[in-house]
């Protein structure tokens, strides 16, 4: 069992094949939306995984400021369905924050979060912002973590 944090040139084939067929399998099937998730944003990212027994069972991926916002942010967060109630996304997204800490540390995090995890996002002490909107065709809430201000 390993937490692993790569740039995209250092995934290997099978991490990156890994990584895209556990996206596909949750984003696009297991929640039945169509869309191109292969949007070049992951040449500029820090991708965040573990795995178990060569199996990866949960990816984040991590991007700096100027990607996605001015802020830096992480998307593409996912446990696969048959890990999920372990606790890896709480890990997971307390791993994320460390690395945004440590690479950008004047920066915010800014994400786009599924609605229904907005309570999961805001025990992190992410503020929603704004109003709920549809991003392909799942309603979605902005939420801000402002790294100044400490949480537990």
């Amino acid at each position: 069992m390993s937490w692993s944090l790569k740039t995209f040139d250092t995934l290997s084939n099978q991490e990156l094949y890994s990584i895209l067929q556990i996206r596909n399998a949750v984003f696009i099937v297991e929640q039945a939306c169509s869309y191109q998730d292969v949007d070049n944003k992951d040449l500029n990212a820090l991708h965040l995984f573990y795995t178990k027994d060569n199996a990866m069972l949960a990816y984040c991926r991590i991007l700096p400021p100027g990607v996605s916002y001015k802020e830096a942010s992480f998307g593409r967060f996912l446990t696969v369905q048959s890990a999920r109630n372990l606790g890896l996304g709480k890990v997971m997204i307390g791993q994320a924050i460390y690395h945004i800490k440590e690479r950008w540390p004047k920066t915010s995090i800014r994400i786009s979060a599924q609605q229904y995890l907005e309570r999961f996002y805001q025990a992190f002490g992410f503020k929603t912002q704004g109003n709920m909107y549809l991003e392909d065709d799942i309603p979605h809430v902005e939420m801000l973590l402002d790294l100044s201000v400490s949480f537990n």
